[in-house]
């Protein structure tokens, strides 16, 4: 499985934003999902409210609860952000807060099925942006299923407050849904405190941290040219090597078991 999940503390900077970058600035396949129930924005930001015609998660929803027909209308509801390509889609988040309830009961569906987009032809990993979760219905089943978890957190003791009991809830419900131990990750925004010093007083590994840069982070909220030599492209394209590293570990510790007892081939 390869979902990568960005969840924010109250008060924590830009996960949509970060997410976006990622998206972006990688080279993996992927599928960018804005799965906040409070709301998406990239489609009027980011894409200008340039495309005709409603598309995304709400939509999606309401197609799953009418037909049950997910695997087919998934692909409809994406939008090509490097067209015609198709190696960076992005499905939507709701635009209209009445479809979040259509939304909400269908997060273990929703769940499932990005879980198994890492086994299509071709693959694609999915990059989830959470958005915060001190918001009705947050999405915990597609945490439950990511791969990694990505807690975005300012650097400084105001951010690192919030974050505290960010991770005490994230932990939590991940041991009592018996999600194996290692999924979750800080990712750092801005300056602050350092790394370790963070690390240490969170119990929780840093895995990156992007440079605040106002000027591309217009950009990605607002729309425009994205610069790659940007500070914050740079930085969220660096943070593809921890995030791989890490995501073909968790890959070989679900397959070792299957490779016990199997003879040598000949």
């Amino acid at each position: 499985m390869a979902i990568i999940a960005l969840v924010s503390a109250k008060g924590s900077p830009g996960v949509t934003t970060s997410a976006l970058a990622c998206a972006l600035s990688w080279h993996r396949r992927l599928v960018l999902v804005e799965a906040d129930p409070s709301g998406g924005s990239i489609l009027a930001g980011y894409l200008g409210g340039a495309l005709d015609g409603p598309r995304g998660i709400g939509e999606l929803a309401v197609s799953e609860l009418r037909d049950g027909n997910l695997e087919n209308a998934f692909w409809s509801q994406l939008v090509d952000l490097d067209a015609p390509r198709r190696e960076r889609l992005l499905l939507p988040g709701v635009v209209d807060p009445a479809q979040a309830g259509s939304v909400v009961p269908l997060w273990q569906r929703f769940a499932d099925f990005f879980t198994a987009l890492d086994r299509g032809d071709p693959a694609y990993d999915v990059l989830v942006d959470c958005g915060r979760l001190h918001v009705p219905g947050p999405p915990w089943p597609v945490l439950r299923a990511a791969s990694v978890v990505l807690l975005v957190s300012g650097a400084r003791l105001p951010d690192l407050s919030g974050t505290k009991a960010m991770v005490k809830a994230i932990e939590r419900d991940l041991a009592e849904h018996r999600v194996p131990p290692g999924t979750l990750r800080l990712l750092l925004v801005g300056d602050g405190h350092s790394d370790g010093e963070i690390s240490r007083a969170l119990g929780v590994p840093v895995i990156g941290r992007l440079p605040r840069d106002p000027r591309t982070a217009e950009v990605l909220a607002l729309g425009g040219t994205v610069r790659a030599g940007r500070p914050l492209m740079r930085a969220a394209g660096a943070l593809e090597v921890p995030v791989g590293s890490l995501l073909d570990r968790r890959r070989a510790r679900l397959a070792w078991p299957m490779t016990q007892g199997v003879p040598d081939a000949v």
